[in-house]
C-alpha cells in the first residue's frame, strides 16, 4: 500500500505552471534584450563558448529538484518497516466482560464502550508493556495472545462485542485462570491482570481463584464499571428496546461492587470504579507504576515505511549534477557533444 504522510503539501505543485510561466516570460524578455544588440546568429559567432542548451538543462534540475522536494516533504510511504526493540515494561493480561449487561447505559455511551475507551487509552499509556486481551462472559476466551504489539491489542479491543462469548454469565475465576497460563514463564517480569466487569451473575470461587494468581506472582486488578442503582440492559447495543425476564419486567443491571473489591484485595491488587472521568485510568496507571520492569526484546511491525530519505539523496544527487554543469562550454571536454 501507498500513502503520504503529509498529502496537504501536494498543494505546492499548484504553484508548477506560475513557475513555468515566469521562467517562459524571462526567457522570451531575455532574447529581447539579446536582440537588440544585433542577429542572434551573429552573436553565437562572438560567443562560441556559450551553450543555451546548458542553462535549459540546468533550469529543468533544479525545476525537478524542487518536483522531488515536495514530494519529500508530503512523506511517501509504503511498504512495511520492520525493526526489533527493546522495551522495559511489565506482562499485562487485560481480561474484559463482554457479557449482554455490558450493554447497559449507566455510564455513556454504554458500559462495554466506556469499558474499551478506558482500556484503549490504558494501552496507549503502556505502550512498553506486553499485553493479552481476554474476553469473558460464561466462559472465558483469549483474544490475543501476550505480544508487544500494543497497536494490533488497540485493534483486537475494537472488535470485543458481546457476541464474541454466546454462553451468558460472569466467569471471572475462569478468566484469571486463563489469564495466569497466558503470562511468560520469565520471571523477571512483573506481571499483573486488569479485569474489567460489572460483576453481575458472578460465577465460582472467584476471589480464591484471584488469591492463587497472588501467590504466583500475577496482581490482580478490578475495574468496576456501572453503577450500584443500576440501568436497564438494551437488546442490542443499537436498540432502545429492553430485555424482559420471563414475567416480563424489564431487566435491570446492577453493579457488583462488593464481590469486585473482594477480588481485587484477594488478588492484592487495586479496585476502582470507572465512571466517565479518567480517574480509573490514573489510579490503575499509579498502581502499575510499582511493579517492577524487566527488559525484552520484540519485532515492532508497521504498516507503512518513510521512503523520503530516497527523495533526498535524489535531489542531493540531482544538486550536485547542477552544479557541475556550467553554463558555457567546458574546455576540457569540448570535444564531448552531449548537448548538441
Amino acid at each position: 500500500m501507498f500513502r503520504f504522510g503529509n498529502p496537504e503539501y501536494l498543494w505546492l505543485f499548484a504553484a508548477v505552471p506560475f513557475l513555468l510561466a515566469v521562467y517562459i516570460y524571462l526567457n522570451i524578455r531575455k532574447r529581447k534584450d539579446v536582440q537588440k544588440m544585433g542577429r542572434l546568429s551573429t552573436l553565437k559567432m562572438m560567443m562560441p563558448e556559450l551553450s543555451l542548451k546548458r542553462s535549459y538543462l540546468k533550469f529543468w534540475l533544479i525545476f525537478g529538484t524542487l518536483c522531488a522536494g515536495v514530494f519529500l516533504i508530503a512523506r511517501p510511504q509504503f511498504g512495511t518497516k520492520v525493526e526489533t526493540v527493546e522495551k522495559e515494561g511489565i506482562e499485562l493480561v487485560i481480561a474484559i466482560d463482554v457479557s449482554n449487561s455490558m450493554l447497559a447505559r449507566d455510564v455513556s455511551p454504554d458500559r462495554l464502550a466506556r469499558a474499551k475507551q478506558i482500556l484503549s487509552r490504558l494501552i496507549d499509556v503502556r505502550r512498553n508493556d506486553k499485553v493479552a486481551l481476554i474476553v469473558f462472559a460464561g466462559e472465558a476466551y483469549v483474544q490475543m495472545p501476550l505480544t508487544s504489539d500494543t497497536q494490533s491489542a488497540k485493534i483486537f479491543l475494537n472488535t470485543i462485542n458481546p457476541d464474541l462469548v454466546p454462553i451468558q454469565g460472569t466467569a471471572i475465576g475462569e478468566a484469571i485462570t486463563l489469564g495466569v497460563s497466558s503470562f511468560s514463564s520469565d520471571k523477571e517480569i512483573s506481571k499483573a491482570m486488569v479485569i474489567i466487569t460489572d460483576g453481575e451473575d458472578h460465577e465460582g470461587n472467584a476471589a480464591g481463584v484471584a488469591a492463587e494468581a497472588a501467590k504466583a506472582g500475577v496482581m490482580i486488578n478490578v475495574l468496576g464499571i456501572g453503577s450500584p442503582d443500576g440501568s436497564p440492559v438494551p437488546v442490542n447495543e443499537y436498540s432502545n428496546n429492553f430485555m424482559t425476564d420471563n414475567e416480563g419486567n424489564v431487566v435491570v443491571s446492577r453493579l457488583n461492587e462488593q464481590m469486585s473489591m473482594e477480588i481485587a484485595e484477594s488478588g492484592e491488587g487495586l479496585y476502582v470504579r470507572a465512571d466517565n472521568s479518567s480517574t480509573a485510568v490514573r489510579a490503575l496507571e499509579a498502581q502499575l507504576d510499582e511493579l517492577e520492569t524487566g527488559k525484552s526484546t520484540a519485532l515492532s511491525y508497521s504498516e507503512y515505511d518513510e521512503k523520503f530519505p530516497l527523495l533526498g539523496w535524489f535531489m542531493l544527487a540531482i544538486l550536485l549534477l547542477e552544479i557541475l554543469i556550467y553554463d558555457k562550454k567546458n574546455r576540457l571536454f569540448r570535444n564531448v557533444r552531449l548537448f548538441k
